[in-house]
């Protein structure tokens, strides 16, 4: 009997596939570094926040997140009016697809780029064009090398996610003017409250200055609210007006909006998690190293780790680590196969995992 078809190109598209989530057994402690969760949990402020929103469930979102856009223009000197709220930032990264790319078109990632872009992309009837990294690192050149007529977005995890490689400002400046005007860059800073460089910017100075640059944030990660699925985009009038008028007018609950106006403005929890952060992520990479691994130098909240193609692979180390209750992230679908991703943890899962690939090292 016929059923319905999806469109052309839908079947096409590799879903999404989550980091792995640790299986409970009775008596052994699991620890799931997968998903670059916050050990931290999130602030206190922000889980009483959202307690006290419960009590109001029967009532409809106010359309706009307009507390929330006050609050993180507060934050970061922006403009409310030029700042639009989503279910997590993946939301936003669909609708500016939506919004801009159609059959036709074409939309340039790089090779081991966030998997969302690839998807929103082919999604919506455009071409995903890969850039190759340099040094599992965004190659500016190769990016612009890749422009056609046909390109209408460029999509730039800055840090990247699953490499944990960053583009200085300078590169990122260099890309935007390498770039037609009519080509939206988009740059996603969804690991940006982690970084420390000097030479970094996650993209405000860039947007403020350019009609064509918007910049994606979340409150998943650092702040602790994955759960509750909360992300914005700062970006030019034009846009943010051509978004929100596909939007959802109820995008973001309201218990998920009042959390994350508590999150943003406890700046001190913050940075107790980013200074927590660079400590283990230094000390991971140390030690990993110790063992022979290489470890790609990294400024997000996760750990690359290298393994040889044969003998000591990726792969035996997943399943070695992980009947010891240490879930870390599998990276096949990234085209990364020889390669796991580890979430910086609490200082147990820290120590444990340096320890159980010690052993895993000098097991024969």
């Amino acid at each position: 009997m016929p059923r319905p078809v999806p469109n052309p190109g839908i079947l096409d598209i590799a879903p999404y596939t989550p980091g792995k989530s640790p299986v409970p057994e009775p008596g052994r402690k699991v620890f799931k570094l997968s998903a670059n969760e916050t050990p931290f949990g999130p602030s206190p402020k922000a889980i009483e926040a959202y307690k006290a929103a419960a009590e109001h469930l029967e009532d409809y979102p106010e359309g706009t997140s307009k507390v929330l856009r006050e609050a993180i223009g507060r934050a970061f000197g922006l403009d409310p009016d030029r700042i639009i709220c989503g279910a997590g930032s993946d939301e936003i990264l669909n609708l500016l697809a939506h919004t801009y790319l159609a059959k036709g078109d074409e939309a340039i990632s790089t090779a081991h780029g966030f998997l969302v872009y690839p998807i929103a992309t082919m999604a919506n009837g455009a071409t995903n064009v890969v850039a190759p990294e340099t040094d599992l690192t965004a190659d500016v050149d190769a990016i612009l090398k890749r422009v056609t007529p046909r390109t209408k977005l460029v999509w730039l995890a800055n840090p990247n996610n699953p490499t944990g490689t960053y583009l200085p400002f300078d590169e990122v400046k260099r890309l935007r003017a390498g770039l037609p005007a009519h080509v939206v860059l988009v740059l996603d800073a969804a690991y940006s409250d982690y970084v420390s460089r000097n030479d970094y910017e996650r993209g405000i100075e860039l947007v403020s200055t350019t009609d064509n640059t918007v910049m994606t944030h979340t409150f998943s990660k650092i702040h602790g609210l994955a759960a509750l699925r909360v992300g914005w985009m700062f970006g030019p009038a034009h846009i943010v007006d051509a978004v929100n008028r596909i939007r959802g007018p109820f995008n973001v609950s309201t218990p998920a909006m009042l959390a994350a106006v508590a999150a943003i403005e406890d700046t001190a929890h913050v940075q107790r998690s980013k200074e927590f952060t660079e400590h283990w992520r230094n000390w991971l990479t140390e030690e990993i190293g110790k063992l022979g691994l290489k470890v790609t130098p990294g400024v997000a909240n996760f750990v690359l780790i290298h393994f040889p193609p044969s003998g000591k692979t990726a792969a035996a180390a997943d399943a070695f680590l992980t009947g010891r209750g240490l879930v870390l992230r599998a990276l096949g679908n990234y085209g990364l196969p020889h390669a796991l991703r580890m979430t910086i943890g609490t200082e147990e899962a820290n120590r444990l995992v340096a320890e159980t690939l010690r052993d895993f090292m000098a097991a024969k």
